[in-house]
């Protein structure tokens, strides 16, 4: 599509970039101890844990491309991630998050840092910046806000306290259901009230200034949920997790399950791409296997989903085996998270000789977050209530080198489900031209705030095309284009069944459902979900090597068993 508004008359090509290998069933090489659905990054965490403690395991994943929603895609000469906008936690400090990147790509990721300022929060014609450090971040938002000190210290201790109360929450993951009595008299006992109420409910406590409010809450973005709406659980998680900064992948997206995938290949397991499953097999009450889409039947003693609750339990299980286990009056209790927009930019010129920067912008017409978000909701033609803009060719020291003369935005905006929900059977690309007019009036509307911000763009785009939650569903199998997996509102967190191991034996579940969204959430859940299927005995030895920056290889297996 050109900046010009016309549309193009030939569908697009499909990336060219791949990782990952092809399926074929005369490619197997079983029998394999595990096999997991969606080779997101919670599947590939996991699935390179198991390897490491010696299993052979098989990741089926439906796209040309592994990643999941750390995947990136070419077209036209550019290149853009879909989902890996930035990542915290990866900088020279030794974090988990960095230990866990580091031991499971054995070195190979590399992080580029973004500006100091790794957020710029616009609300109307005011700018306030993140800056990465504690104290950074401080100095900078007393300059706009004097006089809130004391809100800051204790909103840094609210911060602080979630980041306690982690560890407590993760283990009621892994613990047996019996011990759920003991667990909750624990949490009441060590944990602070406000810890899962809404963001808005916690930060009110603290100061009655809207303003800065709405400036803390200014990420809210990267959870789909507004302050109103969402837990300050997942709020502190976001915000302590960029508290120093913001990171790129060198080489882009896709560099991190490439830098991954090895490692699931040492102990003889593969990454399958065209792999859909059609359904998890059953013995009686136990999983033993899948069955694909060309008919194929894989067995292995433990299967792993990857692909959310919903597909889990409302598609790849028989609907007799999810109500015999409960799980359909339990999937009534979550909600999945919003759906978007994304305007994928390629320009002409480098992101220097454009002026881009290495922070992230996010737009809001106001402070009345969820005033005009229900507004939009209700009203397509009303204000967008949220447009993010990410620079990933400036991010990426590597780009120039890989795309000479070129650069890459990426906007995205909520979007729903339902405005474009009359094209759903209609396969990619092919969807007809009122489809792509309707894609075209949302471009011309996202490209027009890129250039409030930056006038120097108008007239600079060579190539643009706007990703729908069509195509969230097509590429991801998320069914209604969520991007979050599930809501993370407070009673998400209150959901005792979102664990790795389910009440199916055998099954179990990894990913952002189980612990909470984003690259890093989604992460954390694979490695309590490998941990769920060690045991202890297996599990500790090999999580304590790789946070505490050993070398990878040196694990031993302390028993030969199958998982499970």
């Amino acid at each position: 599509m050109a900046e010009s508004g016309m549309i193009a008359s030939n569908a697009p090509k499909p990336s060219r970039l791949r990782i990952g290998r092809r399926y074929r069933a005369n490619r197997l090489d079983g029998p394999y101890d595990a096999i997991l659905v969606g080779s997101g990054i919670g599947s590939l965490t996991t699935a390179a844990l198991l390897s490491e403690a010696g299993k052979k395991v098989l990741v089926l994943e439906q796209h040309y491309t592994a990643g999941g929603f750390t995947h990136a895609y070419d077209r036209n000469g550019y290149e853009w991630d879909v989902g890996v906008h930035y990542i915290g936690d990866v900088g020279g400090h030794p974090t988990m998050t960095r230990r866990l990147f580091d031991f499971l790509s054995a070195g190979a990721l590399e992080w580029a840092p973004m500006d100091g300022t790794y957020d710029r929060i616009c609300i109307g014609e005011q700018q306030y910046d993140l800056r990465a450090g504690p104290e950074n971040f401080r100095r900078e938002l007393l300059q706009s806000f004097p006089g809130e000190e004391k809100t800051l210290d204790r909103y840094f201790e609210r911060i602080a306290a979630v980041g306690k109360a982690m560890p407590l929450l993760t283990m009621e993951k892994l613990l047996p259901r019996w011990c759920a009595p003991g667990l909750s008299l624990l949490k009441k006992w060590r944990l602070p009230s406000y810890l899962n109420r809404t963001t808005y409910e916690v930060l009110r406590e603290l100061t009655d200034n809207e303003e800065l409010i709405a400036v803390l809450t200014g990420q809210w973005g990267d959870n789909g949920m507004t302050p109103k709406t969402s837990s300050f659980i997942i709020h502190a998680l976001i915000a302590k997790h960029y508290m120093y900064g913001g990171f790129y992948p060198v080489g882009g997206a896709s560099r991190i399950a490439e830098t991954i995938i090895p490692r699931i290949q040492e102990s003889g397991g593969e990454v399958f791409t065209y792999a859909r499953v059609e359904t998890i097999l059953l013995d009686g009450h136990r999983a033993r296997g899948v069955r694909m889409a060309d008919g194929t039947e894989i067995l292995a003693p433990v299967v792993i989903s990857g692909a959310g609750v919903f597909n889990t339990f409302e598609r790849l299980l028989p609907h007799s085996a999810t109500e015999a286990a409960g799980y359909d009056r339990q999937l009534q209790d979550v909600e999945p998270s919003m759906a978007h927009l994304c305007l994928y930019i390629g320009l002409q010129k480098t992101a220097e000789e454009l002026g881009l920067p290495k922070t992230n912008y996010w737009l809001y017409p106001s402070v009345d977050y969820e005033g005009d978000v229900d507004r939009f909701l209700a009203d397509s033609e009303a204000e967008i209530p949220l447009v993010y803009i990410s620079f990933p060719s400036a991010k990426d020291p590597s780009f120039n080198a890989r795309y000479p003369g070129r650069a890459t935005i990426e906007i995205v905006a909520p979007g729903r489900y339902e405005w474009f929900e009359g094209w759903k059977e209609r396969p990619w690309g092919k969807r007809g031209d009122d489809y792509e007019a309707l894609k075209e009036a949302f471009s011309q509307r996202l490209l027009e705030h890129l250039y409030r911000h930056f006038p120097q763009l108008r007239g600079q785009v060579d190539y643009c095309e706007l990703s729908t939650p069509l195509s969230t569903a097509w590429f991801c199998e998320y069914q209604r284009g969520e991007i979050y997996g599930l809501d993370h509102d407070p009673q998400r967190f209150e959901q005792g069944w979102l664990r790795p191991k389910t009440r199916i034996k055998g099954l179990y579940l990894t990913g952002q459902d189980i612990m909470s969204c984003g690259v890093a959430g989604a992460m954390y859940g694979g490695v309590i979900a490998a941990q769920s299927i060690l045991g202890w005995r297996r599990g500790v030895p090999l999580l304590r090597r790789v946070f505490s920056g050993s070398a990878p290889g040196e694990y031993t297996v302390p028993s030969a068993r199958a998982p499970g």
